[in-house]
């Protein structure tokens, strides 16, 4: 499904020259539940944009379900990141002024799905992730961990290949972290690719592979053993 081969990935910084990836190879496959755990300024963020397609490497090629995104045009790659990938990200990114159906409903638009479907899948969606009785609310009505659920919702509506979380987990405290990664897992068990960018092995724990990045590089791919679901 995820194939990357050779990948580099330099930043000019003025004069000088920033290598943030330095030559990673990489396959997951479907149904995969991988974390991408190392410290900041490791290569995990810059790993992410590139296999949800938030950017383009330096060299190297990135194969997605058959198809190679390193040469597409910023059209073709807006196209993959709406119909292949679901973004789940740290500060949740929901529209203030919408319902939580319309904001579930927003990724639907761009594909020109009739209203009323897009209601119809938004609803599944949230009665997915808990929130069926949410579906008027506001973002503002919410606690955080309902809210990153709403964001769950939005990225898995569009039946993406690939659900895509940065640092989920966040702003959240233990508890609602707790519960939020207790929903991938259900997710990832239901057959959806899930990978998850962390800093913290807690979080990682919940994954059945991780992969450590570090100066650029992928130093360690390991399988963790399975989690007891209680």
């Amino acid at each position: 499904m995820i194939r990357l081969s050779g990948i580099v990935k330099r930043y000019l910084m003025g004069e000088e020259e920033l290598m943030a990836l330095a030559g990673v190879d990489l396959h997951i496959g479907r149904n995969e539940y991988v974390a991408l755990i190392g410290p900041s300024g490791s290569g995990k963020s810059t790993l992410m944009n590139l296999i949800g397609c938030l950017d383009t490497p330096s060299e190297g090629t990135y194969v997605l379900n058959g198809r190679d995104t390193s040469s597409m045009t910023d059209n073709e790659l807006a196209q993959v990141r709406n119909q292949e990938i679901g973004f789940v990200f740290q500060s949740f990114h929901l529209l203030p002024r919408l319902t939580v159906l319309e904001n579930v409903m927003q990724p639907l638009v761009y594909r020109g799905i009739p209203r009323g479907e897009r209601a119809e899948r938004a609803r599944a969606a949230l009665e997915q992730v808990g929130l069926g009785n949410r579906l008027g609310h506001r973002p503002n009505q919410l606690s955080g961990g309902q809210r990153q659920r709403v964001a769950v919702a939005r990225a898995l509506v569009g039946k993406p290949s690939i659900l895509l979380a940065d640092e989920p987990t966040g702003n959240l405290d233990s508890r609602t972290s707790a519960e939020i990664m207790a929903l991938f897992d259900e997710v990832h068990r239901s057959g959806q690719t899930v990978v998850v960018v962390t800093h913290e092995p807690d979080i990682a724990a919940h994954c059945r592979r991780t992969l450590r990045v570090s100066d650029g590089k992928i130093v360690e791919d390991r399988q963790n053993p399975p989690r007891e679901v209680h």
